[in-house]
């Protein structure tokens, strides 16, 4: 059985391909395994420093000659409640999100099926089985949740947990300083309310009352459609060769 080294992480450097965001472009990743007790701490550092999770493995760019995937954080205390923003959180006053342990469902793997056909057909992710989706959600080694979205029910006040049939899921990583969304899908027939938008909202006010200061986003890329509307949600701190800052505008 093959064993990975948990105090000293060893990385490693994919074969270019094409790259998902920009076309003409080739990508490389840098990665190492996220696993064993010292995962959740590696995790955090690595995160800091740009890295994402996916499973038990973190990765980031390691393009020769490109630099366009900028990692993004929004600044939860200082968040700004644009009247679309306001707008789109009053659409979804009567959706709840309730927090779970890390575990799939059959539920949650039928809305990921429709949402990647609807969504995200030429992507890469549109051969996952539901193998492949079970160990998307549960294979971490770090601490890890699951947020499923449904229509507010009449005891969701008391119990967190709504009803109905499932509208939203996010994977999201709990860090010392934030709430790092991993992966997020939803049911792509709802009208009515954003709800990319509202749960990149949720995750803002979660973090407010948990009292941490960022929600990270992951990566954007200028001049990509895909990434355009990480850019709605400021202020964000980019993170560069001077480490994390604001972006530009703020």
């Amino acid at each position: 059985m093959t064993r990975h080294p948990t105090d000293h992480p060893q990385f490693y450097l994919t074969a270019p391909a094409p790259c998902p965001y920009l076309d003409g472009k080739q990508e490389r990743k840098v990665f190492t395994h996220l696993i064993g007790q010292h995962a959740p701490s590696l995790n955090d550092v690595l995160t800091h420093g740009g890295f994402r999770r996916s499973q038990n493995i973190a990765y980031r760019p390691a393009c020769e000659d490109c630099r366009a995937c900028i990692s993004v954080r929004v600044r939860v205390d200082d968040f700004e409640w644009t009247k679309s923003l306001k707008r789109q959180w009053k659409l979804g006053k009567d959706v709840v999100g309730a927090r779970l342990p890390p575990a799939p469902s059959a539920e949650q793997y039928d809305l990921f099926r429709s949402y990647l056909t609807e969504r995200h057909e030429d992507g890469g992710m549109t051969e996952m089985s539901v193998l492949d989706y079970a160990m998307m959600v549960e294979d971490t080694h770090v601490e890890t949740m699951v947020l499923e979205y449904r229509k507010s029910g009449p005891d969701s006040f008391i119990t967190g947990v709504g009803e109905g049939p499932l509208l939203g899921v996010a994977l999201t990583d709990q860090l010392a300083d934030g709430l790092s969304m991993v992966y997020s899908f939803y049911d792509p027939e709802v009208t009515g309310v954003g709800l990319g938008t509202y749960m990149i909202l949720d995750h803002i006010q979660r973090a407010r009352r948990m009292g941490l200061p960022y929600v990270y986003l992951g990566y954007w890329v200028e001049g990509s459609p895909k990434m355009a509307y990480k850019a709605r949600f400021q202020p964000q701190e980019h993170l560069g060769p001077d480490g994390w800052t604001l972006s530009p505008g703020q």
